[in-house]
């Protein structure tokens, strides 16, 4: 019964649940793509209002009926990616994904050229609700290819870079690994031998490093081929669209501008100080003269050897949400209560975490691999945040407004690690659970803000290479992320030398047209612990003010949202706040010590 409550329930997704159905679902919404275009093509230049309105809620309309087959063809196949069914219904979303998007091409084309003639018509009553999505659409007008080149470049990326961006995701999840433990060797699948960097036992968290990282250089052509390819890609699209930079697509795509994250990163590299005294404080929390990279994330040798059933965790974490607003607890515990978790840990699940909105549900589906301890429930209690902000902006937005941007969609998950570290920090009774917390929330913030900032400059180095015709091979590829990483980390840990293949598992390095994949978790870093600060002067007046954020959706840009509470993104004494907090914590263990 424990296993079936770990495992999601996709059949709510669709009204039959049947591969053959869902088949037919995800070419009926290939049909209606081009009857869509059909009808419209050609005539929205000259679009008054009124007919940009229809136009738009038609979109809306065609994305929600055909939600369900598309969300349950990749979320299956992300369950398990080596069952045939689950392989065939992938690849038949993926074509009906790129057919559909080449008959959609036409709609922001031709919505440019309405623009572009009629700049005003943005500022039409009829079209206040949409007034923000066609100010964004206005940005990317200078970058736009013929329909053409668009419906081609959609088309080259199907066998290209998607094709990449895939074998180096099905590679990952089904490598397995052989290691010792407790005398007895083991064969573990990626999933759950990285669940070993959090064991107690240092010596067994060192040899699952070697051994994951050893077996991941072995592949190392395979790995370089992926991500540069992917990032070689990036760099003739940048020329071809005629993006200032390669970060101008992320950061139309995230709704910001260079000066807010040439600020935030700014920040970063003048408080690598600060990281790097915390980690030499967990050294001493440890025992250690310096701490190994396999000690980063570890627990501290007197944290509570304890385990967590999915029980307990769920009780934990729907508990702070409660306690924090009771509508968002009574949200979490009906993720649960529904079954739209799976946590089950299994060979052939993808790595990592994710929550995945179901728009037409106005609610969520998250998946992650749980293996009970402390940072499973932290990462429980993250992705259920991403769930809060579903079930705010599917109530207060059509699918046009609820594009978010990847520095606002980490904000709900965010804050609600903060609420678990909140109560954890409450609930404690003795010191070595507080330093148990407060260890996980700083290794997390670590992680999330300044390791996160190394991997913004190794992808910029790895630009640099391509534009000096550098050959990026696994070595310098190597090369490029030691030499970024030390500029975060300093001389405040020693890495194992198989570590230079770190980059080789991270999907964020292998995500087609979607560059610059990191910086928006540093932001939403930030820019949550500043809010955290706020939340913690006002209490309960804050609450209001963080639901309305998440209910915005993508009506109103990053800058507008945090002006609405008083904070202004593009100055580096706001991203200051964030690490002040940063540093509260800090503080807060080191006295606990």
């Amino acid at each position: 019964m424990i296993v079936e409550q770990m495992r999601w329930d996709l059949s709510q997704l669709v009204e039959i649940d049947d591969p053959d159905y869902i088949s037919e679902r995800l070419t009926a919404a290939v049909r209606a793509s081009e009857e869509f275009r059909d009808k419209h093509r050609g005539k929205v230049p000259d679009f008054n209002a009124k007919q940009v309105l229809e136009m738009l809620e038609e979109s809306d309309k065609w994305a929600l009926e055909f939600e369900g087959p598309f969300m349950y063809a990749y979320l299956k196949y992300f369950a398990d990616m080596t069952t045939d069914v689950a392989k065939r219904l992938h690849s038949n979303a993926q074509n009906a994904t790129m057919l559909s998007q080449q008959n959609l091409a036409f709609m922001e084309l031709e919505l440019g050229q309405l623009l572009k003639k009629n700049p005003e018509i943005i500022n039409d009553p009829v079209l206040s609700e949409y007034k923000h999505k066609l100010e964004r659409l206005k940005r990317q007008i200078p970058y736009m290819l013929s329909e053409e080149q668009e419906q081609l470049a959609i088309q080259k990326d199907k066998n290209g870079i998607d094709a990449w961006s895939q074998i180096q995701s099905d590679w990952l999840a089904t490598r397995e690994f052989e290691i010792e433990v407790d005398g007895e060797t083991k064969t573990m699948p990626y999933g759950e031998i990285i669940g070993l960097y959090e064991h107690p036992n240092r010596d067994l968290r060192k040899r699952a490093h070697e051994v994951v990282y050893s077996k991941l250089g072995e592949d190392e052509i395979l790995w370089a081929s992926a991500v540069r390819s992917v990032s070689s890609d990036h760099n003739d699209m940048t020329k071809l669209r005629k993006w200032p930079t390669p970060m101008t697509q992320s950061l139309i795509a995230n709704d910001v501008d260079e000066a807010a994250i040439q600020a935030l990163m700014n920040t970063i590299e003048k408080n690598v100080g600060v990281f790097q005294k915390y980690l030499r404080l967990k050294a001493k929390a440890m025992g250690l003269e310096k701490l190994g990279n396999w000690d980063e994330i570890a627990p501290l040798p007197s944290a509570p050897d304890k385990k967590y059933s999915w029980d307990e965790a769920r009780k934990m974490v729907v508990e702070s949400y409660t306690e924090f607003d009771e509508e968002s607890g009574t949200w979490m515990d009906e993720m649960f209560e529904q079954r739209h978790l799976d946590g089950e840990v299994r060979k052939g699940k993808t790595s990592g975490a994710f929550c995945s909105t179901w728009f037409v549900g106005k609610s969520a589906y998250i998946l992650q691999s749980y293996n009970g301890i402390l940072g499973d429930v932290f990462t429980m209690a993250h992705e259920l945040g991403h769930a809060l902000h579903a079930y705010l902006g599917t109530r207060a937005q059509k699918p046009s407004n609820y594009e978010i941007g990847s520095c606002i969609a980490e904000t709900g998950s965010i804050f609600g690690t903060l609420l678990l570290v909140e109560k954890l920090l409450t609930t404690g009774e003795t010191k070595e659970e507080k330093l148990a917390v407060l260890s996980t929330v700083l290794d997390d913030f670590g992680q999330a803000a300044f390791q996160v900032s190394a991997r913004v400059f190794f992808e910029t180095a790895m630009y640099e290479a391509i534009e000096k015709n550098i050959f990026l091979s696994g070595e310098k590829i190597s090369e490029l992320w030691v030499e970024a990483r030390d500029k975060v980390y300093g001389d405040a840990i020693d890495w194992l030398p198989v570590m230079k293949w770190w980059w080789t598992m991270k999907l964020h390095f292998y995500i087609p047209n979607y560059r610059y994949y990191n910086y928006p978790y540093v932001y939403a870093q930030l820019f949550v612990y500043a809010m955290y600060r706020l939340y913690k002067e006002q209490g309960k007046v804050f609450v209001p003010n963080l639901k309305a954020l998440l209910a915005a959706g993508s009506s109103k840009s990053p800058r507008e949202l945090a002006a609405e509470i008083g904070f202004d993104i593009t100055t580096e004494e706001f991203w200051q706040k964030g690490i002040d907090q940063f540093d509260v914590f800090i503080k807060e263990f080191e006295d606990t010590l």
